[in-house]
């Protein structure tokens, strides 16, 4: 597959940031807590199931001392609609504690320290900062992936190299770029059927073929 050259990288740049300057994140949350473990749930699972979720597991708990304490089978039952609601639940629940036990219950706000924490790897404590400081980070997802590999940004093939490629070549706006890169392959450059007549940018892109990170 082709790859980009450093002209079309700007264009595509500056088309997705014109389009897509206001976007935020589709999770309804109102603190970071909410954010957080809107972030963990997310992971494999659409942002709307995680909304319909939520609101009854914040009502119950609202906070992570709250949530330290919870019983195990409580949670799952709360989140049972969402994938992987086992590990999950077990994973939020560890959260809380770590945060509570090391943090006083203030969510951590470096990715050090994000990374250290259950259900949280490198993707979601990025999408954490991105949303809630608007870091100049890359995260990728399935979505960034795909976006990136079809406008042919990168031939990596795992989601990490990926955000290392994406992050040397845009290098500014990087918080704007991934949330556009999000709503754009969930909307428009989907994964099956992609709709090219709604594209931004179809004389960059490279290829109609579908990638997925190893």
């Amino acid at each position: 597959m082709k790859k980009a050259t450093k002209k079309e990288i700007e264009e595509l740049k500056s088309i997705l940031i014109d389009k897509y300057k206001d976007a935020k994140t589709e999770l309804n949350y109102t603190n970071e807590y909410e954010l957080l473990i809107s972030i963990i749930l997310s992971a494999q699972c659409t942002d709307k199931r995680v909304n319909i979720i939520t609101p009854a597991l914040f009502e119950k708990y609202p906070n992570t001392k709250e949530l330290s304490n919870a019983n195990l089978d409580d949670v799952k039952s709360l989140i049972n609609s969402c994938s992987f609601f086992n590990n999950k639940a077990k994973n939020i629940i560890s959260m809380a504690k770590a945060v509570e036990e090391k943090y006083n219950g203030i969510i951590p706000r470096t990715q050090k320290e994000l990374i250290c924490l259950a259900g949280v790897g490198q993707k979601t404590a990025n999408v954490f900062m991105i949303e809630y400081e608007n870091k100049n980070l890359m995260a990728v997802d399935t979505h960034v992936f795909r976006v990136a590999h079809r406008f042919g940004l990168t031939s990596e093939k795992t989601a990490i190299k990926t955000e290392a490629e994406l992050s040397k070549k845009f290098k500014t706006d990087l918080h704007i770029l991934h949330q556009a890169m999000v709503l754009f392959g969930r909307y428009i450059c989907k994964a099956t059927s992609p709709d090219c007549a709604q594209c931004i940018a179809p004389h960059l892109c490279k290829t109609k073929d579908t990638f997925k990170a190893n």
